[in-house]
């Protein structure tokens, strides 16, 4: 029997037993012959193939790819059980799905996945930038370092959006940070000035105002300062976002890409605001924490206690260790407030305010200051007592301090010293010979009662011999062998007897090491103390209010 072009083998009406509702089926169904005969062609199927009828040869109706398929399975070398195919029919994409029917007849079922594919594509689309937008975030908080918070923004940028990317931060006066970055290659950063007014957008972009579109801004009107080093190609797309910080814009990035890239879709520039958000969210967090650091640091310097050295020819040491070890100031203090020239006392000021940490370091901060102001009336030390004192109740403070004071002067090779205790420790005196002597001076509290009671006591070093100032938090220090004994005043007493002869410096720092390793690991209290020595030897000779020594008996 010959076969002519066009018409199937089988009439249309032949019995074929492959369910009675096949032909209402959602989707589009064929029914080919073994020799590539369309025997019949449900409705969903004449929809997307139109044209497509019973009788027509199945080369005529349907792609390749689809005849291809049944070719195969006519001639036996693929089994309908195989699995489906997938293929585009016009502007849609479609799985084959081929079972048997009647006579060497094949059942392709035409399941249409473009919808679905479309969906995964989109899913896995978010998947990757929810990916890259977690890996950008981690990032960019691992670092509070402005310049290397933008360095990787604009590694990322470049990485995962564009060719080249960006970042100009905000202008200091006329000049703006820039930090160029190439895909691929290093990052460059540099201050110089710019027009923004160039770029179009850029102006908008560092003010915090919405980007402009991609598509408005015409690649040729891009400054060349703005292409970094290594770009391939002129430019082709373009996108200007804002960096969006916290309550003001911490700037602005700009992505490139050539000619030869595909041009920005508006997918891409959503996701590029999203980034540019989280950017801008890290370099304003870096610079707020720059700042604070910044102004902490000024603070701080102004807490803690001074370095000593020598002063007018007496020798003055002191050591501090606050509470906890992570910290750096607390509620002990020092001070030594030179006298104007030799002839005049210097005054030196230790003391105890109740707590510790940063509270307590606040209100030393203000009784330095007050005992600064109050310098001129040094001589008295009773007045100035008083007069903090009433500072300090006036202040509504719930806080009190216990303080010392010693005027000091020297006198040949000998030095005179004036010491007046309020509820401090009464201080240490090492004399030549190792004896420890204590300073019978005392009185009440500073901050708490009306008035102020204190006696002073006048007393002199001879060369080599120390007078010591220290906090409570020395002899209270908690350790020894089980760890909950104090370091008393008895241990430091005898480290004291053996720092005879000592200059002030190796003093402080004998009984700071006695201490620390008394205490071990545990927990103590701030730590201060200050060392007044009369040097042993010298010739005293004032140079820009400090004195220095020279080899000499005539002070002896």
């Amino acid at each position: 029997m010959s076969v002519s072009r066009g018409t199937s083998a089988r009439p249309p009406d032949a019995d074929l037993r492959v369910g009675a509702t096949w032909s209402e089926a959602p989707c589009p169904v064929l029914v080919v012959d073994r020799h590539g005969g369309l025997v019949r062609v449900n409705q969903a199927a004449r929809q997307l193939l139109p044209g497509a009828e019973s009788g027509d040869w199945l080369r005529d109706a349907v792609p390749a790819w689809l005849y291809d398929a049944h070719q195969s399975i006519s001639d036996g070398s693929r089994s309908t059980s195989a699995g489906p195919l997938s293929g585009r029919i016009n502007d849609r994409l479609l799985e084959a799905h081929p079972t048997s029917g009647d006579n060497g007849d094949v059942v392709w079922w035409l399941l249409d996945e473009t919808d679905r594919r479309l969906a995964e594509s989109a899913l896995s689309d978010a998947r990757t930038r929810t990916e890259i937008l977690s890996e950008v975030s981690s990032a960019l908080l691992s670092t509070l370092n402005v310049p290397r918070c933008m360095e990787v923004a604009a590694s990322m940028a470049a990485e995962h959006f564009a060719e080249a990317a960006v970042l100009i931060a905000p202008p200091h006066g006329k000049r703006y940070p820039l930090t160029y970055a190439c895909r691929g290659g290093p990052v460059r950063q540099v201050t110089r000035k710019i027009e923004a007014v160039e770029v179009p957008g850029l102006t908008e972009a560092l003010r915090g105002f919405p980007p402009v579109p991609a598509r408005w801004i015409n690649p040729e009107d891009i400054p060349g300062w703005l292409i970094p080093d290594g770009f391939a190609g002129p430019v082709g797309s373009v996108i200007v976002t804002p960096l969006p910080g916290h309550g003001v814009p911490a700037g602005a990035l700009v992505l490139l890409r050539s000619s030869t890239e595909q041009a920005f879709t508006e997918g891409e520039e959503v996701f590029a605001r999203l980034f540019a958000a989280r950017a801008g969210a890290a370099l304003s967090a870096a610079r707020l924490y720059t700042e604070q650091a910044t102004i902490t640091g000024t603070l701080m310097r102004e807490l803690l206690p001074p370095t000593l050295n020598r002063v007018h020819g007496v020798e003055y040491a002191g050591g501090y260790r606050a509470a906890k070890d992570h910290e750096r100031i607390g509620g002990d203090f020092y001070d030594v407030h030179p006298g104007s020239d030799p002839t005049q006392e210097s005054l030196v000021v230790l003391g105890d305010v109740a707590g510790k940490g940063l509270d307590a370091a606040v209100l030393t901060g203000k009784i330095r200051n007050t005992l600064h102001a109050l310098l001129p009336l040094a001589d008295d030390h009773e007045r100035v007592l008083n007069l903090l004192n009433g500072a300090l109740i006036s202040s509504h403070s719930t806080r009190f301090a216990t303080l010392v004071l010693a005027s000091v002067r020297r006198r040949g090779g000998r030095v005179q010293v004036r010491l007046t205790s309020a509820g401090h420790l009464p201080p240490l005196i090492v004399r030549a010979d190792g004896t420890v002597e204590e300073v019978a001076t005392g009185g009440t509290l500073v901050g708490v009662l009306p008035t102020v009671a204190t006696n002073t006591v006048r007393t002199v070093l001879e060369p080599g011999e120390t007078c010591l100032l220290y906090t409570d938090g020395i002899t209270e220090a908690r350790g020894g062998p089980l760890g909950d004994e104090l370091f008393g005043e008895h241990r430091l007493r005898r480290a004291l007897a053996e720092c005879a002869g000592m200059p002030a410096e190796a003093v402080v720092e004998r009984v700071q090491m006695l201490t620390a390793q008394w205490l071990g690991a545990g927990r103590h209290d701030d730590m201060a103390l200050v060392a007044i020595s009369a040097p042993k030897t010298g010739l005293l000779t004032v140079v820009n209010g400090h004195a220095s020594r020279q080899n000499s008996r005539r002070d002896m």
